[in-house]
């Protein structure tokens, strides 16, 4: 991975928008269901070059315990002011500046992903090649929302038949093993896998045992948002690989699940971790572990799916991530191209940085605020 650009890039100014993103169809998770998506976007610009992010938290703190509001705060206050009219290398650079601030890992990554798409459109690179991936598709799987068994799958019927390479369904107490036997029989093959979003504890241990007939790749994250001890005993209890998600937030929680079993597969979620660099760290931490990656989603735009796409070229990410096609969320997209899986592989999108252009006039018609930074 290139370590400095050919200058150093001084950020000029940033502008900071809060869109709605209306769904499609509302998408259900144990944690409650989502009707829109609100996004803030960030715009890093130097010298005529722009650099896109957006960030992945949720009004309330539903996922995890960042929240829109707060991070809105947290870079109007400290970081934007702080990151406009500096200049740096290149993003570890950036990250000094970053890391005394704690938590907020989503808040940050927004800055260092836009100034990841800002760099790589200064040395006229795609992200991908810059973070050491290679190739110009991915394969790609879908996160289905909870639903009645009838309608999930047909749901699902249709995700095999348009080629898609992991089928994951959300589950919860009372909608688990039915749904997955149901699923299951019907699709004897198909490769499956449960999300769980931290809806069980060790007391639902013998259910969660009961999903081991079923053939599942793996269980994403069955118990507390904050837990890595207590899914390392539940691993010893059940045969089935236990992903984790929520409870990574570094490249030491990593370290620390792995050395106690507490996962077999990481699903690594760029705005989760902080951005890029914590990403590569994790990422390189489970390949010395021979432990399976893949690109998890936060029903992003094109923007943000976009920057996962491009992560997602790098080699120990050996299983479809969450990077489906963008219509089947949104009836329009933020940006101008068209981010669709064919037969279960999902394009790079080509050209410097993200290689995605946004459709300012659509963002402008759901903008519900705008703030600017200069210098």
């Amino acid at each position: 991975m290139p370590s400095v650009a050919q200058h150093a890039l001084k950020i000029d100014s940033a502008e900071l928008r809060l869109v709605r993103l209306e769904l499609l169809t509302p998408f259900t998770i144990s944690t409650g269901t989502m009707h829109e998506k609100i996004i803030p976007l960030l715009i890093l610009r130097s010298g005529g070059l722009e650099g896109y992010s957006e960030g992945v938290m949720d009004p309330l703190p539903d996922y995890l315990d960042e929240q829109i509001p707060g991070a809105m705060a947290l870079l109007r206050d400290a970081l934007l002011p702080q990151v406009t009219g500096a200049a740096f290398e290149n993003p570890q650079a950036l990250e000094p500046l970053l890391a005394p601030w704690r938590g907020h890992q989503m808040t940050k990554a927004m800055v260092e992903m836009a100034f990841w798409d800002l760099w790589a459109k200064s040395l006229g690179r795609p992200i991908k090649t810059l973070l050491g991936g290679s190739g110009d598709a991915i394969d790609v799987g879908v996160s289905l929302g909870i639903g009645p068994v009838a309608e999930t799958l047909g749901r699902v019927a249709s995700h095999v038949e348009q080629g898609y390479k992991r089928i994951k369904l959300k589950i919860k107490p009372g909608h688990d093993v039915a749904l997955v036997a149901a699923v299951r029989g019907e699709f004897p093959d198909v490769a499956l896998s449960v999300d769980a979003n931290s809806a069980y504890t060790l007391a639902d241990t013998g259910m969660l045992q009961k999903l081991d007939g079923y053939g599942l790749d793996y269980i994403e994250q069955p118990l507390a948002w904050n837990d890595i001890q207590d899914h390392a005993t539940l691993q010893q209890r059940i045969s089935t690989p236990i992903c984790l998600d929520e409870s990574i937030r570094s490249v030491k929680d990593a370290r620390k699940a792995l050395q106690i079993d507490a996962g077999r597969v990481i699903n690594i979620k760029v705005g989760r971790l902080g951005g890029y660099l914590e990403s590569l760290r994790v990422h390189d931490l489970c390949a010395a572990f021979e432990v399976p990656v893949w690109c998890g989603g936060m029903l992003e735009s094109g923007i943000g799916r976009a920057h996962n796409i491009h992560l997602s070229t790098l080699p120990n990410f050996t299983k479809p991530g969450d990077t489906s096609s963008a219509s089947r969320y949104f009836a329009r997209d933020l940006i101008q191209e068209k981010l669709e899986a064919v037969g279960g592989r999902m394009p790079v999108p080509e050209g410097p940085g993200i290689g995605v252009t946004p459709d300012w006039t659509f963002i402008d018609s759901i903008t519900l605020s705008t703030e600017s930074f200069s210098g």
